[in-house]
């Protein structure tokens, strides 16, 4: 699935640019904590989570996760941003909940 329809799926909105739409996801991680993101990891992977801190975006960083999903519309902060873009890691938003949210990507076909 290619990021932009995930966007478009989740009603997100981007803090990170410029970046490429078309990167492909193949799987989908969900989770606050991220001693679980760290234990089985995939590649092209995107990260949903509610965790809002510069540890989340090291830990894609350390995985190669493109992507990062806030939920329950948690905003970064300008450092976050400034982290992720230096990373090259990509940060979404949505006011959806963690659960509707891998509800919606699962129906799409995108699961882990």
């Amino acid at each position: 699935m290619k990021l932009s329809e995930i966007i478009s799926i989740l009603s997100a909105k981007t803090y990170t640019d410029p970046f490429d739409l078309d990167i492909s996801i193949e799987f989908c991680r969900a989770s606050d904590l991220l001693s679980e993101v760290l234990i089985n990891s995939k590649d092209h992977t995107i990260l949903l989570t509610g965790l809002i801190n510069t540890h989340v975006i090291r830990t894609a960083e350390i995985l190669d996760i493109k992507a990062i999903v806030f939920v329950r519309g948690k905003k970064p902060s300008k450092e976050m941003i400034e982290l992720a873009s230096n990373t090259g890691v990509i940060l979404l938003g949505t006011d959806y909940k963690l659960y509707k949210c891998c509800g919606l990507l699962y129906s799409h076909g995108l699961c882990d």
